[in-house]
């Protein structure tokens, strides 16, 4: 690994580094900023509502200064240029980030772990609402039309989302190329249509002055507060800018943003502004105000089409996020499928989508409206904001090596702007603000308490060093019969020794001549390159320790990469190799115990309920057999 001269940590080819191409930009567009990109729907309208309906015309304009301003700091300046210089060998997101800094964190590593975690578990609060909420206030643009469809609004709402979370199985990477053009079109359009509303009323460019924010904030005193809540739906989608840096890059990002998505939000973020002055006593939604008569069902069709595609982003980064936490150790093993063979990133993952698809709809049937919803909306995202901002400022001081003058002074300022909207929407908390928190905060119990059980389990099955030696004698001494063939034994611990082989051979009193302790590890960061995938060691004649290496990003296939052991000498026949494995059952341990009761049972189910071993490192079925056993925690 190299040193960056400013001070980043990253290596030559990272990912994230990749040039600008039209194709990479275009792929950002479809993939990064659905969320962002449809905000418009149902900011500004829930802004106004704030403010009691009617906003005066200096009220309006510092409106759209607080709006126009929050961009510009928290997504433009913040996460297009600080956190995205955070990459962990070209991977981004907040696990990324924790696992990055905490490398070099010392004391204060399980302070940014726990807050890593929340954050992450966060996301997946903030994913059950976006689909609803987007969906929603695209459907409801009829409404500019006829009341007549209102009844039909809902029902129709929920048959989108039931079909979205149904063709995940099928995988999106066929219509997925269609999503950067839907959005090009769509940031086409709102632009066209705010830049309408401007030149009605040039006047809005005077909220381009933060003056207006700030007179706002001074006249209107604790019901800023309030207004911000609102302000901040226009930020939600600004973090996948961060998450999605190792799939495309942070430079593609970054054009598409400030060339095409940040004029095009402005642009009808003040067009609903200048609506709102040339008609003080407007009704309804302003975005789909702003658009002719004849244009508003055409307009409907567009924004259900760029809802959905804002919803798959989330859907998609959940499944993501849920692939890193297994790896890095804070999830159980769940199913995973590969949905395409040209786009790693092309994953489904059932029982997340199963379940976001039920809260999803719970959602939206219960409020019934993406005004009702915007008060469930924001808690989320804005605590995992403020907790990048914790763990951006320790990768300032520890990768980067700014001095501390500098670090925080500029981690403070976002620190203010992030712990203003985060108590903002803790207002929204008796709203259904709590609802995605109280996802969040069960999930991070879901990752705490998986990793504490599988540290519990690694310490009951540690061999003690004699143990060690002693069954390396007996396997030297010739008093074990060897049978022809290779048996692979598959260790939960870095032991090379592990506990199921030790049994095998007390109870068969036979092994076969090639023997593989076997030890699966992934590393804190996202790939790791073939010439490291295997570290071979010869414990004795004819028995090897070998552990292969994966990133927390890869997909494992053991078998694979067990040929590159082969190579080092170790005499691999994998067409007859039998794989052994444990299949253990959690059960109460005599005093002291290792875990609390509660979490002992917590675990347990999730234990027996994990992916098997040959699912989770795609090993072959018809050669795989499991020992069972009990583990006392």
């Amino acid at each position: 690994m190299d040193t960056n001269p400013r001070g980043g940590a990253r290596t030559e080819s990272s990912p994230a580094d990749r040039p600008v191409t039209a194709a990479g930009a275009l792929g950002a567009l479809g993939i990064v900023y659905g969320d962002l990109g449809t905000s418009p729907l149902y900011t500004y309208q829930t802004i106004v509502g704030s403010v009691g309906g009617h906003p005066s015309a200096e009220d309006a304009l510092g409106l759209l200064s607080l709006v126009v301003w929050s961009l510009i700091v928290v997504v433009s300046i913040k996460y297009a240029v600080f956190v995205m210089r955070a990459d962990n060998h070209g991977e981004g997101g907040i696990l990324a980030l924790m696992a990055l800094v905490t490398k070099h964190a010392g004391g204060a590593a399980g302070a940014l772990i726990a807050a890593g975690l929340f954050g992450a578990a966060l996301i997946y609060g903030d994913g059950i609402i976006t689909p609803a909420i987007s969906v929603l206030s695209a459907l409801e643009g009829v409404n500019v039309v006829t009341d007549v469809l209102k009844p039909y609004i809902l029902p129709a709402a929920l048959v989108v989302l039931v079909t979205l979370f149904w063709a995940q199985m099928r995988g999106t990477a066929s219509i997925g190329r269609i999503f950067g053009p839907v959005m090009l079109l769509w940031f086409a359009v709102i632009a066209a249509l705010g830049l309408y509303g401007v030149m009605r009323r040039p006047d809005v460019v005077l909220a381009a002055n933060p003056l207006r924010a700030i007179g706002f904030a001074v006249a209107h005193g604790w019901q800023t507060f309030f207004v911000l809540g609102g302000v901040f739906l226009a930020l939600t989608g600004g973090e996948a800018m961060y998450a999605d840096m190792g799939h495309l890059g942070r430079k593609p990002i970054r054009v598409s943003w400030f060339c095409v998505v940040l004029p095009a939000l402005l642009l009808c973020y003040a067009g609903q502004t200048a609506l709102l002055l040339e008609n003080p006593g407007l009704d309804g939604n302003p975005f789909f105000r702003l658009s002719p008569g004849w244009a508003v069902v055409p307009l409907v069709v567009l924004a259900t089409f760029a809802t959905i595609i804002a919803s798959q982003a989330i859907i998609t980064g959940a499944f993501s996020l849920t692939r890193q936490a297994m790896q890095l150790g804070w999830f159980p093993g769940l199913n995973i499928r590969q949905t395409s063979d040209e786009e790693y990133g092309q994953i489904y993952v059932p029982v997340v989508n199963w379940t976001m698809m039920v809260c999803t709809l719970i959602l939206t049937f219960s409020f019934g409206s993406s005004d009702a919803l915007a008060g469930a909306y924001g808690t989320a995202v804005s605590t995992t904001m403020l907790l990048t901002t914790a763990l951006l400022f320790n990768a300032m001081r520890d990768i980067w090596r700014w001095p501390v003058l500098v670090a925080l002074p500029l981690a403070a300022v976002f620190l203010l702007i992030d712990l203003a909207f985060f108590g903002a929407n803790l207002l929204k908390i008796r709203e259904g603000g709590w609802i995605p928190l109280a996802l969040g905060g069960l999930i991070f119990l879901v990752m705490t308490t998986w990793h504490r059980g599988i540290l519990a389990i690694q310490q009951s099955l540690v061999q003690k060093p004699e143990s060690n030696a002693a069954f390396l004698a007996l396997l030297r001494s010739g008093k074990v019969a060897r049978v022809p063939g290779t048996a692979v034994f598959c260790s939960r611990s870095d032991s090379a020794i592990p506990a199921v082989l030790v049994r095998h051979v007390k109870q068969i009193k036979a092994v076969q001549e090639t023997v593989v302790s076997l030890t699966v590890r992934f590393e804190q960061y996202p790939r790791v390159p073939l010439s490291r995938r295997a570290e071979v060691e010869q414990m004795a004649e004819g028995f090897w320790h070998i552990t292969l290496r994966f990133g927390f990003t890869e997909i494992p296939n053991v078998a694979t990469a067990l040929a590159c052991a082969k190579d080092q000498g170790c005499p691999l026949n994998l067409d007859d190799a039998v794989y052994f494995a444990a299949h253990d059952d959690v059960v109460r341990r005599a005093e002291p115990p290792r875990l609390a009761g509660w979490r002992r049972m917590l675990f347990a189910v999730m234990y027996r309920n994990a992916v098997r071993t040959p699912d989770r490192f795609d090993l072959p079925p018809d050669q795989f057999l499991e020992v069972g056993r009990q583990i006392a925690l």
